[in-house]
């Protein structure tokens, strides 16, 4: 047998692919819908919610080759690994799954024509494993693969019994293996010499055909499951007749790079540290390539592990130099294609590893001369002291395990409670040196959280949704036990997609569903302490209580639009030092989902043509559609490549540095150091357009300006605007400036000849008419004038009112043949004179209709100019009758 991993793979995907299967994409090795792994450990993970019934998908069966790690938590192989035929950290899991569309009837023939027919494996070499009272499963294996009743084993253990958790779904297992025969040790399953060697597990069928309601109340579920998890470095050792993970071809050619690195044998005495090196580069690649990077806390400190476990591995062989990005090209055309997000992050992938290791190999040359001091004398079974330990650990960055794994061959062991009281008095230090610190009272109660909980993982570079546990919940300043409807409240899980507020970039909002039905609206995320992601919001359904489940969903549109005013300010930066000169440094930002603001270093005002030689650079870069590309380097490297700090930004040991957009020469146009979120290319930017430049302070000017849709917006409101200026102007777009000149100048001989009128009016002035007369007890000032456009009567009418204080006031202007009404009552006559029933009364004298207002104000018009007089004439008729 010399099928290839790849080939195996592939097989498997097309044989249920041929058989109505949706071939499924792997899903990333950072869970986003189960709060309660550290890592996808099984193929079923990504479909856990489907099996539940909460997330509906638009096919009832799949295939996928899941990866998966298992590095941490109860799944961790790490320190078997290297040492045994079948440890893996990272591994492949092949798995089809029915989502009530088949069960036991459809799943064991499936199962078996892959493995005898598609794989070819010998039936004489196979052995299958049923739960002890699961005849259906017994009785179909006889029926398909014809096996007698001794290969068909009932084991009565929670070893083939199934279960989501203490409740939910659960049923039955069948395990298949593969008889190695009798060269090597072991007994079939089931035997006492089971863990042996000679019988290995290939596959695993799970029969979800229960729901477990409560510890002791078991049900049948409605529709019945399939889940089925063969690993692909087993099956491909089975196939390549191998009896050790290790020897299969995709570990051997890693092996063999590694080996032609490090000059040493690949079978020799080094032969532990080329498989640890193999395993762990596998780990450590997928894992960076899916968003983790190494760090002092969660998910990134167990990537850390597996990175310097394999760079302590080098170090044993005598490497002198950093080795474990060299092999990264060896992994991606190994396993590139079946992966290709392996490929899209090589580079940040190898330069993360080359920084990782060049920083172990200073820490850990020093630790082990520091070590060496403070072990002499001992030996075998000895006790190092713990605060040796963490003082190695705190002072000189030692990690408790490397000082365990370097003091393992001499038989020295560590203090362990010491080390941890060492740890608790340097918290307890820390504690007193904050409370002092002058940081406000109401923050007390999130230092306490960061001792007891540690940092916020946060997932939002890669997915705007995800699952979380609830950590804590504030209210008021205190931390609570539940939050009913209503509750102003602040939220802390153990992992987020939402961005906390920092380095200009505002905090994320979205929603927040718990697994029991309540809803959380966050308007809000803010970082406390500069570690945990606290979400601001209300509960608008339901309660919230510790320890919840809940599905964290950040508002995607809003993202999207902070994301690329983000990833504008870096190339506005570059930009305006580029056209303005290197004096010019960031001294302020604002990110929203509105706009963005960058305050910069300049001495005067940016002109207009320098704003848009900005503007047109940066449009330029946009339309480049580069890929913005990540790289984790340290603070002084990064500044010393050329990377920009920006303001606000706190960086430790490790900084992320973006760069995004090409120069003709072929070097990044803009290089920063940077933790917020940004667009994945330069084209999801979209437009770029500076709206505003002012002045903040004395040397300090602001820019503001506007991206992708928001840009478009401005642009089709300027030309809506000029559109409806020049219909209004009947002219065209191009003439308008000038026909706006010369309607200004005739504007401003009009106000000049209407500010006369309105002095000769508010005195008396004015034709025809009389000025004011008192009738019934009220005054009327009644005039006929000529040549006042209707826009001016009502202020003119005001002014008259304001003049007379107490009456009526009625004008009547004619102007190319159309004649306006207006009728105005001061307020004391309200009750008495009606001015909406006098523009009735008008209206028809003036040769119009109807005519309209208030009872202070109204106004109509006609056709008739003749009719002036008579109107108000019977307007002083009807007030001599009120």
């Amino acid at each position: 047998m010399t099928t290839s991993a790849s080939d195996i793979r592939q097989a498997f995907l097309d044989y249920f692919g041929r058989n109505g299967h949706r071939v499924v994409d792997s899903s990333p090795l950072v869970p986003r819908n189960d709060p309660t792994l550290m890592f996808t450990n099984a193929g079923m993970v990504q479909f856990k919610n489907v099996f539940t019934g909460q997330e509906k998908r638009p096919y009832s069966r799949a295939a996928t080759s899941q990866k998966c790690v298992r590095a941490g938590g109860k799944h961790n192989d790490l320190d078997n690994v290297g040492y045994t035929a079948r440890h893996h950290t990272f591994f492949e899991m092949l798995g089809n799954f029915s989502f009530g569309d088949y069960f036991k009837e459809e799943a064991i023939p499936l199962a078996w024509n892959l493995i005898t027919k598609e794989y070819g494996l010998p039936k004489d070499k196979l052995w299958v494993t049923v739960y002890h009272d699961d005849d259906q499963a017994f009785n179909l294996w006889k029926k398909v693969a014809g096996l007698p009743d001794e290969r068909i084993v009932r084991i009565a253990t929670s070893d083939n019994f199934w279960a989501m958790g203490d409740t939910g779904p659960c049923g039955p297992c069948s395990e298949i293996f593969y008889d190695h025969g009798d060269k090597v040790w072991g007994g079939p399953p089931g035997s006492p010499e089971a863990d042996g060697d000679r019988y290995i597990e290939i596959w695993n069928l799970v029969f979800m055909q229960y729901e477990q309601v409560t510890k002791e109340e078991r049900i049948n579920l409605p529709k019945p499951s399939i889940d089925t998890g063969m690993g692909l470095e087993r099956i491909t050792a089975v196939m390549q007749g191998k009896h050790d993970n290790y020897d299969i071809d995709l570990m051997r050619g890693l092996i063999e790079a590694s080996a032609e690195f490090s000059k040493a044998g690949a079978d020799g005495e080094h032969k532990v540290s080329h498989r640890v090196i193999a395993d762990h580069l596998r780990s450590s690649c997928f894992l960076i390539a899916d968003g983790v990077l190494p760090s002092n806390e969660g998910r990134g400190y167990v990537l850390r592990r597996i990175m310097r476990r394999a760079m302590r591995h080098a170090q044993l062989m005598g490497c002198k130099e950093p080795l474990m990005h060299r092999l990264v090209p060896s992994l991606v055309s190994a396993m590139g294609r079946a992966y290709p997000e392996l490929g899209r992050a090589e580079a940040l992938i190898a330069e993360t590893l080359k920084l990782e290791e060049t920083r172990f190999k200073q820490t850990l040359e020093r630790g082990l001369k520091l070590l060496d001091e403070a072990t002499t004398g001992m030996g075998k079974g000895d006790m190092l002291p713990g605060e040796t330990a963490f003082r190695l650990y705190d002072t000189f960055g030692f990690p408790l395990d490397l000082t365990q794994d370097a003091l393992r061959n001499r038989g020295i062991n560590v203090n362990l409670d010491g080390f941890q009281a060492a740890m608790q008095a340097q918290r307890e230090e820390a504690r007193k040196a904050w409370a002092g610190s002058g940081e406000a009272a109401t923050e007390k109660v999130w230092f306490e959280i960061k001792e007891e909980k540690g940092a916020t993982e946060f997932l939002g570079y890669d997915t705007e949704s995800a699952e979380g546990r609830i950590e804590a919940i504030i209210v008021g300043g205190q931390r609570v036990e539940t939050a009913e409807t209503g509750a102003q409240v602040a939220l802390l899980l153990n992992q987020t997609p939402f961005y906390a507020e920092s380095g200009g970039q505002v905090g994320d909002t979205g929603r927040i569903i718990t697994a029991t039905g309540a809803e959380i609206e966050i308007a809000d995320t803010q970082k406390k302490l500069g570690a945990l992601h606290a979400h601001i919001g209300v509960v608008k359904k339901g309660k919230v209580a510790m320890g919840d489940l809940a599905q964290l969903i950040v508002d995607h549109a809003r993202r999207t639009r902070v994301r690329s005013n983000h990833s504008a300010t870096h190339l506005l930066h570059a930009a305006l030092r580029r056209k303005l000169g290197d004096h010019v440094t960031q001294k302020g930002s604002l990110v929203s989902a509105e706009r963005l603001r960058f305050d910069i270093s300049h001495p005067k005002a940016v002109s207009t043509d320098e704003i848009a030689a900005v503007e047109a650079e940066v449009n330029d870069i946009v339309r480049q559609n580069d890929a913005v590309a990540t790289r984790l380097m340290t603070p002084d490297e990064a500044i010393a490549a050329g990377a920009m700090a920006l303001f606000g930004e706190k960086y430790g040991d490790e900084v992320r540095v973006l760069s995004m957009g090409k120069l003709p020469d072929g070097v990044d146009y803009s290089v920063e150091l940077c933790g917020g979120t940004h667009v994945k290319r330069t084209g999801d930017i979209a437009l770029f357009k500076i709206v505003g430049e002012g002045a903040v302070a004395s040397g300090v000017r602001r820019i503001e300006a506007l991206t992708g849709e928001a840009a478009r917006d401005y642009f089709l409101e300027a030309e809506h605007t000029l559109r409806s200026a020049a219909d209004a102007l009947k002219a065209q777009p191009r003439e308008v400036p000038q026909r706006l000149t010369a309607l200004l100048d005739e504007k401003r001989k009009l106000e000049r000849e209407l500010s006369d009128l309105r002095k000769q009016l508010a005195t008396g002035g004015g034709s025809g008419g009389p000025q004011v007369q008192e009738i019934n007890g009220i005054k009327l000032a009644a005039r006929k004038l000529d040549g006042v456009p209707a826009k001016d009567l009502r202020g003119m009418a005001d002014a008259i009112k304001k003049e007379i204080g107490s009456g009526v006031v009625a004008l009547i202007s004619a102007v190319d043949g159309k004649v306006s009404a207006v009728v105005g009552v001061t307020p004391d006559l309200a009750g008495r004179a009606d001015a909406a029933s006098f523009i009735k009364l008008i209206t028809p004298l003036i040769g119009g209709q109807g005519g309209g207002g208030r009872q202070d104000f109204a106004q109509g018009g006609g056709a008739d100019p003749a009719g002036a007089d008579a109107a108000l004439q019977a307007l002083a008729d009807a007030l001599a009758k009120i």
